[in-house]
Parts: structure tokens; C-alpha cells; sequence
């Protein structure tokens, strides 16, 4: 009795971390939803915060557990998972998050994440561990997902500008200023969608592992309805450090530009949550914010701000997953 006690003891607090990353998750990513309808002045910041986490909550809804998926048994293999793989994982993605939003870096929650379970899994069980299928498609789409972002939000940039040719700037101002409202909560949509649903796949990871879930139950609704609130939570509290460079130092945008970049980025998170593909929405978000920069003319885009956000992204993968193989070796010591 006393051992199950230890050991139900043990899933609870790493529920609660997982918990805690989700609303990090939220806090540190807020920017994406948030940055360019903060800084083209349609929201202020705290109008666009409460916006944005409702859109998150609001994905419960929307979206079927896919991305959840592909994390809880498409990443490591599942039958190498136990308390300490999850605690090395989660450990390695927080601390990682909080690196990146302490220097302002708009790093990906996603990655981290990813890279966590890597590192702990491969800490455990070596190389044979991973399920290079899964594993490979998000690291494809570290370069597909930006791409995919820069090349919609310039393609909408350019329609835009074609079809208000001949109408006036402040027109044009009116319009997109209310537009952008509906881009902004597409955009916390997908956010929510894929973002919560990573966090859903690593707590079933843990119940399974731990024999409170079989592979063949439904996810509890209780997991669910809990991450997307943490998500809302952490969206809510905002990361203003980050929403500072996304929305400012790449490139200076005005409503059209921010309603063309959030409808560019949240198409792309549509398609990979669909595909069940876990994608970094600050990739997205980036790779669409520059794209509609580049539209105008290349030297409007801060290209080493740009440069400085790409080798966060690069590091990433392998930052948290040598994190998470030392927090994996101290789980086996402690926990």
C-alpha cells in the first residue's frame, strides 16, 4: 500500500509539471498569437491577452487529439516510458522555455518538448528508443512550417495589395484594423489546437506508463479540459519580453501586414494540427511576419534579428535534450 501510495504520489507531481509547462507554454508563446495585433495598435495588451487565451480554450472544441497522438506514442518508444523519462522530458522543455524567454528569444515550446523526451529517452534506452518516423516529421517541419508561413503571409500580402490598389491608406487602415481582430483569433485557434494537445500526449504517455490508462482507453476528459485551461492561463499572464521582438524588432507592420501574417501562420497550424504534425507556432509565426516584410522591400526586415531567432530555434532540439538526459539521471536518484 505504502509503495502505490509513493507511486501515485509521484504521478500527481508530475502531472502538475506537466501542467506547469503547458501554462509556460502559453506564457511563453503568447507572443505568437498576440505580437502583431499589439503592435499595430488594435489591441492594447491586455485586451489582446484575454482575446488570445479564449481562442485557446475555444480549440477544445475545433480540433481531434491528433498532435496529441503523435507525442504520447510517435516520438519514444512507449514501452520505454516511466516516471523518470517523463520528469527528464518535462524538466529539460521548462527549463529551456525559461532560458529562452528570459533572454527574449521566441524559441519553440514544441521543440523543446521534443527535444526533452529525446534527450531522456535516449538517456534510458539509447539511439533504438526513437520512432524516427515521428521524430523526423518534426524536425522537417522546423524548415517546412516557417516556410510554409513566409511563403502564405507574402502570397496574402501581395492579393491584398493588388485587390486595394486604388483604395486610400486610411481606407485601407479602417478595414484591416477590424480584420485583423478575426486573423488574431484564427491565429490563438491554432495556437491552442497544437500547442495544449502536446501536453495531453506526454500526461497520457505517463498514465499509461503507469497502468492508470490502458493504450486502448479514451484520453480522460479531465486531461484534456485541463491543458487547454493551463494554455488559456499561461497565454493569459503573456510574455512581454518576447512580444517585443516578434511584433517590433523583425519587422515594423502595420494592420494589413499583421491580418496578412496571422492568416498566413494560422493556415499553416490548421494544416499540421489536421496532419497531427506538433509544429512550433513561434516558426510559423516568424517565418510569416518575414514574409510580409519582404513583400515591401528586403531591407525592412531586421535580418539579424531574424538570423539570432533562427539559431535559438536550431539549439533548441539538442539544448533541452542534453537538459533532459541530465534531469532524467537525477530523476533515477531522487524520484
Amino acid at each position: 500500500m505504502h509503495s502505490l501510495q509513493i507511486g501515485l504520489w509521484v504521478v500527481i507531481v508530475l502531472v502538475a509539471l506537466a501542467l506547469v509547462f503547458d501554462f509556460i507554454n502559453g506564457f511563453h508563446d503568447a507572443a505568437n498569437s498576440i505580437a502583431t495585433v499589439v503592435s499595430t495598435g488594435v489591441l492594447k495588451p491586455h485586451q489582446a491577452v484575454a482575446f488570445a487565451a479564449v481562442f485557446n480554450v475555444i480549440a477544445l472544441f475545433v480540433f481531434q487529439l491528433k498532435v496529441a497522438t503523435t507525442i504520447g506514442k510517435g516520438t519514444i518508444d512507449p514501452s520505454i516510458v516511466d516516471h523518470y523519462v517523463v520528469f527528464g522530458a518535462l524538466i529539460g522543455a521548462i527549463a529551456w522555455n525559461l532560458i529562452t524567454w528570459y533572454y527574449g528569444l521566441p524559441s519553440s515550446s514544441s521543440h523543446a518538448l521534443i527535444g526533452g523526451l529525446v534527450g531522456a529517452g535516449v538517456a534510458k534506452a539509447g539511439p533504438g528508443a526513437l520512432v524516427w518516423s515521428g521524430v523526423g516529421k518534426t524536425v522537417a517541419f522546423i524548415v517546412i512550417s516557417p516556410l510554409l508561413g513566409f511563403v502564405l503571409g507574402s502570397v496574402f500580402m501581395l492579393a491584398v495589395s493588388w485587390l486595394f490598389f486604388h483604395s486610400t491608406p486610411a481606407r485601407v487602415d479602417r478595414w484591416f484594423r477590424r480584420l485583423q481582430l478575426v486573423s488574431a483569433s484564427l491565429y490563438s485557434l491554432g495556437h491552442g489546437g497544437n500547442d495544449a494537445q502536446k501536453t495531453m500526449g506526454i500526461i497520457w504517455m505517463l498514465l499509461i506508463a503507469t497502468g492508470i490508462s490502458s493504450t486502448n482507453d479514451p484520453m480522460p476528459i479531465w486531461v484534456i479540459i485541463g491543458c487547454y485551461l493551463a494554455m488559456g492561463l499561461g497565454t493569459l499572464f503573456g510574455g512581454w519580453r518576447i512580444v517585443r521582438t516578434m511584433g517590433q524588432k523583425i519587422t515594423k507592420l502595420k494592420p494589413v501586414g499583421g491580418f496578412c501574417a496571422e492568416t498566413g501562420g494560422a493556415l499553416t497550424l490548421f494544416l499540421a494540427t489536421a496532419l497531427g504534425i506538433p509544429v512550433s507556432t513561434t516558426h510559423t509565426i516568424t517565418g510569416a511576419i518575414v514574409g510580409v516584410g519582404s513583400t515591401t522591400r528586403t531591407r525592412n526586415v531586421r535580418w539579424g534579428v531574424a538570423s539570432s531567432i533562427v539559431w535559438a530555434w536550431i539549439f533548441t532540439i539538442p539544448a533541452s535534450a542534453l537538459i533532459a538526459a541530465a534531469a532524467w539521471w537525477l530523476g533515477t536518484r531522487v524520484l
